[in-house]
């Protein structure tokens, strides 16, 4: 049979791993495929040096791949929200099938370049695009198809989890560890899409669509940042029984969809709270399968080329099915998605952590005790570090029961009103994943 002919548009760290894993496994993945997969053409403006291109056409023009009437799957892996979205369009409209790594083009484009595929009858594949090498989107779209999907957690950002794992285990503060994550690689000049959760935020959107059978609403996720957070919280939050990863959650309420990224308080005895590192990790909740866990690298060159080649296999499978009988992008039939509203963060339930800065003086648990009281805010533990006081004041940190955060937000209010309490309220919340 004909082999289906690939153009690779950008042959940086992914595009240079998925050039070596295609021509290195080519039989192998043949094999699975039923028929070969070649690299017809590369686009790159710069060589890489880890890949030996030999004779495989390069043009530094990326639209000569999606213009060449040669190539059958156009893989795009130049990043990027504006010519990568360009680029995939112009592909669809040439009838070629794509496949991307790009969380942030499916996140914030993804419902029109969908519309557009099944316009053309094509596929557009996205493995990569969320926790690099694991299969996390498969498992979800076709693995878990039985199951009504009550909730997901993942730590889906390795900048951020390597930077929280040293700052656990060393002591080390945010500042020291983010610059080494630069130096390592991990961390960018610019580390906002990573410390501040708007990657996370991208690959939840993603995830959140599949499980729950909703739009890509990238614009109404909650995200919160790891850089105000301590080596004191680290410690308080070890001494109460947890740990403090960037989590990106989506759960399913009667009310709407949460949607949220921020630092979180889980259990240290939970699977996904030993996850360190560079490493991510995502929980998946069904009410048929129960609780599983999807674990691996999230990204690096080989790791991430195993989520594209994977999906240019499954393009491959997919060439001669009907258009209207193939797995839909978004796991449900297009015409199908729900209008369950994505809820504000302040109509969220969570349990929370809060560290309040208070003078040593008597009555002050009682009047914290009585502003949550209140609200309806119960208190699950408390910590008042006597043995650190300090300049006469000393840190109050306790933990709550379940509570929707607007009441949080009225509390923390209050107590920062009181004359015994010392700048701002730190608040953290907590999740227990069971």
């Amino acid at each position: 049979m004909k082999p289906v002919k690939v153009g690779i548009c950008g042959l940086g760290t992914v595009g240079g791993g998925t050039f070596n894993v295609l021509k290195r496994n080519a039989e192998e993945i043949a094999r699975r495929a039923g028929r070969g997969i070649e690299v017809a053409q590369i686009a790159t403006r710069h060589p890489n040096s880890k890949c030996d291109t030999g004779s495989t056409p390069i043009t530094a023009d990326i639209f000569d791949i999606v213009n060449n009437p040669e190539i059958d799957i156009v893989v795009e892996l130049i990043g990027g929200y504006t010519v990568a979205k360009e680029l995939v369009l112009k592909a669809i409209e040439n009838g070629k099938h794509v496949v991307t790594a790009n969380k942030a083009l499916i996140a914030v484009h993804g419902n029109e370049i969908f519309a557009k595929a099944r316009e053309k009858g094509v596929i557009v594949a996205f493995e990569a695009s969320v926790a690099g090498g694991i299969p996390v989107i498969k498992a979800i779209r076709e693995g878990l198809a039985g199951n009504r999907i009550n909730w997901l957690a993942g730590i889906i950002n390795g900048t951020g989890n390597f930077i929280l794992t040293e700052m656990r285990e060393k002591g080390r503060t945010f500042e020291d560890v983010l610059k080494e994550a630069q130096e390592l690689g991990y961390a960018e000049a610019d580390p906002t899409f990573d410390v501040e959760g708007i990657d996370a935020a991208h690959k939840l959107t993603i995830l959140a669509s599949i499980a729950f059978g909703i739009p890509l609403q990238f614009d109404k996720a909650y995200t919160e940042g790891i850089a105000r957070l301590t080596t004191a919280d680290v410690n308080y939050a070890e001494a109460l029984g947890y740990r403090i990863k960037h989590l990106g959650v989506a759960r399913r309420t009667e009310a709407g969809i949460e949607l949220r990224v921020h630092p979180t308080l889980i259990p240290a005895d939970r699977l996904i709270a030993n996850v360190n590192g560079v490493m991510n990790a995502v929980m998946v909740n069904g009410d048929a399968v129960g609780s599983t866990l999807y674990y691996g690298a999230g990204a690096g060159m080989e790791p991430t080329a195993s989520a594209v080649v994977a999906d240019v296999v499954d393009v491959t499978r997919a060439l001669t099915t009907d258009p209207n009988n193939r797995v839909p992008h978004l796991a449900f039939q297009p015409d199908s998605l729900s209008d369950h509203p994505i809820l504000p963060i302040t109509a969220c339930e969570s349990a929370y952590y809060l560290r309040i800065q208070a003078k040593d003086h008597p009555g002050v648990l009682a009047q914290v005790a009585t502003i949550l009281s209140e609200r309806g805010i119960n208190i699950e533990s408390i910590m008042q570090k006597e043995a650190e006081v300090q300049d006469g004041l000393v840190p109050v940190i306790l933990v709550t029961h379940r509570v929707v955060e607007q009441r949080i937000d009225d509390a923390i209010a209050a107590l920062e009103r009181l004359d015994d309490v010392v700048d701002k309220v730190v608040r953290i919340r907590v999740e227990q994943l069971n």
